[in-house]
């Protein structure tokens, strides 16, 4: 299938590993022109070295802390300068270390707050004009399974990403009509660096091995195994991509069937 996105300018937030870098490995392979973002300089101009050493899109990179009060000035101006403006927003944050509702402390909860939420969403009004004069944007907003069914011991994840889904439905019924979309893609059980800190301290927890932790999670997935990068990311893809310009205001899982509520 040709997503129609040749060309387009996208910004990958959190994309020198993971999920992130994944995605902007994907846009760049349909022909997009993407720009990377990070606090890891010499991972990020690694990541842009294989992206454009394959010859379809091409790649650049930005050094940018989500918990940076200039943030959004940064990564604004930086996409001015690098592409000339923004056609695809893949808003992406790390998420927060293990814990439970009884130890969210208010100051961990305002310093996640400002980057998992209100950095999302400010970074998001700046670049928002331009597509609507344009007539043509994807806001694309990667959260948590945690959104629709809270994940045990993520409290803090559970408290502030469902505060994402609120937004970007609101912010997709406001925009539809400028050929903009706003969607949230929630990621299961991918294999990624942050899976193995979340199963480690599952194993921590519990006093079981890690290969235990994985194979009794994989057992309560139907499709009986955990996800890859790349089939997210050609989820993510999809939806910042030219046929998908009727899907908006979505929560679309990624996660192998393994949320139980319809």
């Amino acid at each position: 299938m040709d997503l129609g996105i040749k060309g387009k300018r996208a910004l990958v937030l959190a994309s020198s590993r993971g999920l992130g870098h994944g995605i902007a490995v994907a846009l760049a392979r349909e022909g997009a022109d993407v720009l990377l973002c990070g606090r890891s300089g010499e991972t990020l101009e690694a990541n842009c070295k294989a992206i454009n050493a394959e010859g379809r899109g091409k790649a650049d990179w930005i050094w940018a802390d989500l918990e940076d009060e200039n943030f959004v000035e940064t990564v604004k101006a930086a996409a001015e300068s690098k592409l000339g403006g923004i056609d695809i927003l893949v808003n992406n944050t790390g998420g927060p270390k293990p814990g439970t509702a009884e130890e969210i402390a208010a100051d961990r909860l305002e310093t996640y707050f400002f980057s998992m939420v209100l950095r999302v969403i400010t970074l998001t009004n700046a670049l928002l004009p331009a597509m609507k004069a344009q007539g043509w944007g994807r806001i694309l907003t990667i959260a948590s399974s945690g959104v629709i069914e809270p994940i045990a011991n993520l409290a803090l994840s559970n408290t502030l990403r469902p505060a994402l889904a609120g937004w970007s439905k609101t912010l997709a019924t406001e925009v539809a009509r400028h050929g903009v979309t706003s969607n949230l893609l929630l990621p299961g059980s991918i294999l990624t660096g942050r899976l193995d800190e979340l199963d480690g301290a599952a194993a921590k927890r519990t006093g079981k091995s890690m290969d235990d932790v994985r194979a009794t999670k994989e057992a309560a997935i139907p499709t009986g195994r955990y996800g890859t990068v790349e089939e997210f990311a050609a989820t993510a893809a999809f939806l910042c991509s030219q046929p998908a310009s009727y899907i908006t205001g979505s929560l679309v899982r990624c996660d192998g069937g393994a949320a139980r509520s319809v």
